[in-house]
């Protein structure tokens, strides 16, 4: 695990753009692991810019998101295909019939986790997975508990996590109360690993990475995985 510090958000942004770019260049096929939320706004932007400057190419790029919200479709402008589609996707020569978010509309949430999963793998895995954090340690929609979920599945979110995302709503009581995500086994078959994390999240960032390895703090696991990348911005 490569531990790295900066001080600004700016400069985390920038550090996780130029490697996922890397990780295009090397591979322009590549399956690319996205997340959503505030953590990778900044990242998208940069890798917005590189594909304006024609810096990088994302014409044969694959993508494939962590999670979505259950019951919202993805032209909900609070649905995580609406994010992506508005911080990324809009904006770089990606084809979007190769980007994919699990579809948290689906009439049967549990065959489409099985869907959802098959897919994943139909595409070899992924090559870099871009993660984010949560307070409780949530990675993807994986909250603290007492095993680790193998597969993609269906969740019941947590009140910490209902309030975190409510400031995205309208009202609180319009955030959805569960989701359809990557299990953390779908996420530790990825070759790489890269988890992003602001200042805010510092002390579970540490509990993460230097505690134990248990369900209760889901990110942990990651302390298991052969290449793994962390970048905390520290200010």
């Amino acid at each position: 695990m490569r531990m790295m510090r900066v001080k600004t958000y700016e400069e985390m942004s920038a550090l996780a753009a130029s490697m996922i770019g890397a990780q295009v260049i090397l591979k322009p096929d590549c399956v690319l692991g996205l997340a959503t939320g505030s953590s990778p706004i900044g990242t998208y932007k940069k890798l917005v810019e590189s594909c304006e400057k024609g810096l990088l190419d994302f014409s044969g790029v694959r993508t494939v998101n962590l999670d979505e919200y259950c019951g919202l479709s993805g032209d909900n402008p609070n649905s995580y295909r609406y994010f992506m589609n508005d911080n990324l996707f809009d904006h770089v020569n990606i084809d979007k019939a190769n980007t994919h978010v699990p579809n948290g509309f689906a009439e049967d949430l549990e065959a489409e986790a099985a869907r959802y999963e098959a897919f994943i793998e139909s595409l070899g895995g992924v090559d870099l997975q871009l993660l984010g954090i949560g307070h409780n340690g949530h990675i993807g929609f994986n909250e603290p508990t007492d095993h680790f979920p193998a597969t993609v599945h269906t969740v019941a979110l947590t009140e910490s996590t209902i309030n975190a995302n409510a400031r995205l709503f309208e009202r609180r009581e319009d955030v959805p109360t569960q989701a359809i995500t990557m299990g953390i086994g779908t996420i530790m078959k990825a070759d790489k690993i890269l988890l992003i994390a602001g200042a805010d999240k510092k002390e579970i960032v540490e509990k993460a990475f230097y505690g134990p390895v248990t369900p209760e703090v889901p990110a942990s696991v990651l302390q298991l995985h052969r290449n793994v990348t962390v970048i905390l911005c520290e200010n």
